[in-house]
């Protein structure tokens, strides 16, 4: 493995609190050792990204954010839907790109074939709909949220858990998580206890991707 294997993490909600703008990076280290995280958030979002149209206002920040890495090993967009993972693997090429999307999803399928997308939003994530369209059973969006913010609220997280309910009613065999806010509240473990589904992290799991990529270049 590649020691120090430097990763440049994108976050896609605006914030000063640098706490927080590192939380995914220090998650990251934290389960993988070996690799060392730069966390930079884009400007002028500071409801992260919840629907299409924020979407397409951000994806030219992320690849300028991207850009503004110096040598990194690997680039890393926090973000479940994978806003310019595209982009930035066309404008910095060689260096491996991975989002929370695809990586989630690619997990997901280890777990059943009955997949269940729990997120911020009443749509399923492009990554999700590229690698594993037949295999998904639901998705599903807390009462009351529409944005990352709203997940950091007793109300919004007491939400999350009522949907997890509804997703274990309707079968799901894994819970997928559609939102890194999610990560952020840290409450895959406490669905995976309520519900007794396996869940599947998007900041793990593109931790997993980025530690994979470091073990390739020993």
């Amino acid at each position: 493995m590649k020691k120090n294997f430097k990763i440049g993490l994108i976050r896609v909600l605006t914030t000063d609190d640098t706490e927080l703008m590192n939380m995914h990076g220090r998650i990251i280290e934290k389960n993988f050792p070996g690799l060392i995280v730069e966390s930079k958030c884009i400007p002028d979002q500071p409801e992260g990204i919840h629907s299409h149209e924020l979407e397409q206002i951000a994806i030219p920040k992320i690849v300028e954010t991207a850009k503004s890495f110096h040598d990194p090993d690997m680039i890393i967009v926090s973000c479940a839907d994978d806003p310019g993972v595209a982009e930035i693997r066309d404008a910095l090429p060689g260096i491996p790109v991975t989002g929370g999307g695809e990586s989630t999803a690619a997990l997901a399928t280890k777990y059943g074939d009955k997949i269940a997308i729990l997120g911020i939003v009443d749509y399923a994530p492009k990554a999700y709909l590229r690698m594993i369209p037949e295999k998904i059973i639901a998705v599903e969006k807390p009462e009351g949220v529409s944005s990352t913010l709203d997940l950091m609220t007793d109300k919004g997280h007491a939400a999350c858990m009522e949907a997890a309910k509804r997703i274990k009613s309707m079968g799901a065999q894994v819970i997928a998580l559609g939102c890194t806010g999610l990560t952020t509240i840290g409450i895959a473990k406490e669905i995976e206890q309520e519900t007794g589904l396996p869940v599947v992290d998007p900041v793990l799991a593109e931790g997993l991707f980025a530690w994979f990529e470091a073990l390739r270049r020993k």
